[in-house]
């Protein structure tokens, strides 16, 4: 039952239901298993970080697109960058990169990791795309919950066109 009373009928889908299915086969065609995230925060607020904790709760239930969160970056195969990239955090960061498989993804979520909060000094590179490369930007400070789906959907189809150039060995033999 929607806010407004109106219920769809049996088999009529909507648009989020359709894109969380397109995600969910996407994730599953490209890994024959779930998409694992690492978010890593270099000095934000946490505001991002609290969006970012919602797509985990049952109304946004990122669980059942495939995509799960994982504390380890050997497991990752998505970086999820928040804050300005503090200096400080400069071996930190290069270190999680570092230890993540390939293909690897980065997505610089909110305004502080676009560089568009502070500007490159002595304590700050200013973005995200300053130390990585970064392949999606998701703006806003802090991004919704759903604009975090948008770009966790476009950043699949972007891990997709990047595994294509890999070549991948089974038993000995490229395939």
């Amino acid at each position: 039952m929607t806010a407004a009373g109106f219920s769809p009928q049996a088999g009529e889908e909507s648009a989020e239901e359709l894109a969380a299915a397109q995600l969910r086969r996407q994730v599953a065609r490209q890994f024959g298993r779930s998409l694992h995230i690492r978010t890593l925060d270099t000095g934000s607020c946490a505001a991002c970080e609290q969006e970012i904790r919602l797509l985990a709760a049952p109304h946004y239930d990122l669980h059942r697109l495939g995509l799960f969160f994982t504390p380890a970056p050997r497991h990752a195969d998505m970086l999820l960058v928040t804050g300005p990239m503090i200096r400080a955090f400069d071996v930190a960061v290069r270190k999680t990169y570092e230890a993540m498989p390939g293909p690897k993804l980065v997505v610089a979520t909110g305004a502080c990791a676009l560089g568009g909060v502070y500007q490159p000094d002595a304590f700050t590179h200013g973005g995200a795309g300053e130390m990585l490369p970064v392949d999606v930007w998701i703006p806003g400070c802090p991004p919704s919950p759903l604009a975090l789906l948008q770009g966790l959907l476009v950043a699949v189809g972007r891990l997709a066109e990047k595994s294509r150039t890999m070549t991948f060995v089974q038993n000995g033999n490229p395939r």
